[in-house]
């Protein structure tokens, strides 16, 4: 993940619990460079940075983007 060391931080907390850490970090740095936030602990806390909240896929499911 080579991000704004905010990002870099910040994804580090968001993702320090999950199964699959690459993909997490990668998500969540993607999310962060774009909305500028990233939402407090491991999990949940999504309306605290509402742009990362509504981030989705471009596919059919449109399922969340950021972890």
């Amino acid at each position: 993940m080579a991000g704004s060391a905010f990002c870099d931080s910040k994804c580090k907390v968001r993702c320090s619990k999950a199964s699959v850490k690459d993909r997490c970090l990668k998500y969540c740095g993607i999310c962060c460079k774009d909305c500028n936030c990233v939402p407090s602990g491991t999990y949940g806390n999504k309306d605290e940075c509402p742009c990362y909240k509504n981030k989705v896929t471009n596919d059919k499911k449109k399922k969340p983007k950021c972890p």
